[in-house]
């Protein structure tokens, strides 16, 4: 980790959950955080958590993904203020309940715009910080279980809808994003990380209390991330799961 002190990360979804994890722990690691999400009071309250030699390495800012020219201004800041951005975490995503064949279609909007095109915005207005610095930075891509394999949560109650087509499709958008660093010639990382049952928000009580222990805590899929990105310069981890131990999924 040595190697990314003092360098910028970015961490989208940051107010709670694996994204409040991740910036703390990168900000403790040495590295300079800018904390991204839409509940700009949590982050404050976050930011107040630090010890002051920490608080001055973590910056919250208010940013909702889904609006492009808002990620557009965020990373323009980001450049102005800090440099630009050396690392990026796309941990921000949301999932709706509800049926696919019935449930509203502004819900499913939602869904695919944080969890595709908030990503997209994310990693282009990274990208483009580091390529014009030349500077191989790595992209994170928080994506799940449900990137991969198609959950049923039981016989009549309602499935995750659009959320696993939308995991999916970051699963093939990490490898998309691969192949284009390559062809573009640079050694910046692309990696996605699929976390199983993860005890955030996103979920509701319910569904923790039906799944006993086999629960991953946010600070684990954090130290995740943070393994991923102190890996050598050469070395590239594409694609990882991490799930709790006894999980059924």
């Amino acid at each position: 980790m040595d190697r990314w002190n003092n360098c910028v990360a970015v961490v989208t979804g940051a107010s709670c959950g694996i994204g409040e994890a991740c910036a703390s722990k990168l900000v403790q690691a040495g590295l300079r955080v800018v904390a991204l999400a839409r509940r700009a009071d949590r982050l404050e309250e976050n930011h107040s958590k630090f010890p002051i030699e920490c608080q001055e390495r973590y910056f919250p800012r208010k940013c909702d993904i889904t609006n492009e020219e808002e990620v557009k201004a965020t990373f323009d800041w980001i450049e102005e203020t800090l440099g630009g951005t050396d690392i990026l975490v796309n941990n921000a995503g949301c999932l709706r309940e509800g049926n696919i064949l019935d449930m509203d279609s502004k819900l499913i909007h939602e869904v695919l715009l944080t969890n595709i095109n908030g990503l997209i915005y994310c990693t282009q207005a990274a990208f483009r910080s580091m390529k014009k610095r030349k500077f191989d930075g790595h992209l994170v891509h928080i994506n799940s279980v449900c990137g991969s394999n198609v959950i049923c949560s039981g016989l009549g109650t309602p499935s995750f809808n659009i959320y696993p087509p939308s995991k999916f499709a970051v699963t093939a958008l990490n490898e998309i994003i691969r192949q284009e660093l390559n062809n573009f010639g640079t050694k910046i990382k692309s990696t996605s990380i699929h976390p199983g049952l993860t005890r955030t928000e996103i979920f509701s009580p319910e569904t923790f209390s039906e799944m006993g222990e086999a629960i991953l805590s946010p600070e684990s899929v954090a130290d995740t991330i943070m393994y991923v990105i102190s890996t050598p310069p050469d070395v590239l981890i594409k694609d990882l799961t991490v799930k709790a131990v006894g999980e059924v999924f």
